[in-house]
C-alpha cells in the first residue's frame, strides 16, 4: 500500500466544527467516542496537530482517518486547523494558532460534549511532521499543567538542521522568512530543538525509511536529549505513522499512545 494515499482517503466526517479565532483558518474540528455521553467517566482529551510543511495546500482533512480511529478507542479528538504559508500564515501566527486552539478547547467541547471532560485533566497532544514541531513548540510552553504528554510523529524537531537540509524544498525559510543567518531571532524562538529539556514527557516516533522528514534530524535530537523517548521503526515511512491502515501505526503507534493516555 502507498501510505502517501492519506492524504487524499475519504473519512468520517467530524462531530462537530467548532471556531476558535475570527480568521478563515480558525477552526477546529471534534471527534467523539461512539458511547458519548453514556459514559460516567470523563475521556481523555487529544490534540492532534496535523502536518504539511506549514503549507496551505495540506490541511486537517488528511488527518480525518487518524482522528476517527482514536475516538473509536475512547478518546475526544480535537484538530485545530491554523493558518498556513501561503495563505494567511507564516511566524509567529501559525504557531500562535495552535496555541490558542490548545487553549480554548477544553471550554469549547463542554458546550458540544458537556461532562465528557474532566477540566482538571491536562490534555495530550499528538502533532506529525510540521505538526510535530507545532506540537512540541506549544506544549512545551504550555507545561505539564495543560499538557500532559507530547507525542511527534516524524517531527521537524530542529528547525536549524531543517534549514541547512532544505527539508521540504526549503519549507523552514518559507516559515520563518529566511535561514538562520537571515532571521536568527526567529530560529531562536521557533525551534525545539532549543526549548528542551520541558516538563512535559515527549515521545518521538520516526519512521527508518522517511523521505519527507530525515530521520538523522530526529537520530540526533534524542541523542541530545535523552529524556526524550526516541522509537526509530525499521521499514517505515513518513505517511504510515498516521495512517490507521498502517502496521507501523497499529503495532507501534497506537499502543503507545493508549499506554500514555488510558
Amino acid at each position: 500500500m502507498e501510505f502517501r494515499e492519506i492524504l487524499s482517503r475519504q473519512a468520517a466526517v467530524p462531530d462537530a466544527i467548532l471556531r476558535y479565532a475570527e480568521h478563515r483558518d480558525g477552526l477546529v474540528d471534534i471527534f467523539l467516542p461512539p458511547s458519548a455521553g453514556t459514559s460516567e467517566q470523563p475521556r481523555p482529551l487529544v490534540v492532534l496537530v496535523h502536518g504539511g510543511f506549514w503549507r496551505e495546500e495540506y490541511d486537517r482533512r488528511h488527518v480525518r482517518p487518524l482522528a476517527t480511529a482514536l475516538a473509536q478507542r475512547g478518546m475526544v479528538v480535537a484538530v485545530p486547523e491554523y493558518r498556513r504559508v501561503g495563505g494567511l500564515g507564516g511566524w509567529p501566527e501559525t504557531a500562535h494558532d495552535v496555541e490558542a486552539a490548545l487553549t480554548t478547547a477544553p471550554a469549547m467541547l463542554e458546550a458540544v460534549a458537556p461532562g465528557q471532560l474532566d477540566p482538571a485533566v491536562p490534555c495530550h497532544l499528538v502533532g506529525h511532521s510540521a505538526g510535530g514541531h507545532l506540537a512540541l513548540w506549544a506544549g512545551l510552553r504550555a507545561g505539564p499543567d495543560r499538557v500532559c504528554s507530547i507525542m511527534a510523529l516524524a517531527p521537524v524537531s530542529d528547525l536549524v538542521y531543517a534549514a541547512h537540509a532544505g527539508l521540504g524544498d526549503n519549507a523552514t525559510q518559507d516559515l520563518l522568512g529566511g535561514g538562520p543567518g537571515d532571521v536568527p531571532d526567529r530560529y531562536a524562538a521557533a525551534d525545539t530543538a532549543r526549548m528542551l529539556p520541558g516538563d512535559v514527557p515527549v515521545t518521538i516516533i520516526q519512521g527508518a525509511e522517511d523521505k519527507q522528514v530525515t530521520v538523522e534530524m530526529n537520530r540526533r535530537l534524542a541523542a541530545q536529549h535523552p529524556e526524550v523517548t526516541y522509537v526509530e521503526m525499521d521499514g517505515v515511512d513518513h505517511f504510515a505513522l498516521i495512517d490507521p491502515l498502517s502496521l507501523g501505526f497499529t503495532e507501534t503507534v497506537l499502543p503507545r499512545l493508549l499506554t500514555g493516555i488510558i
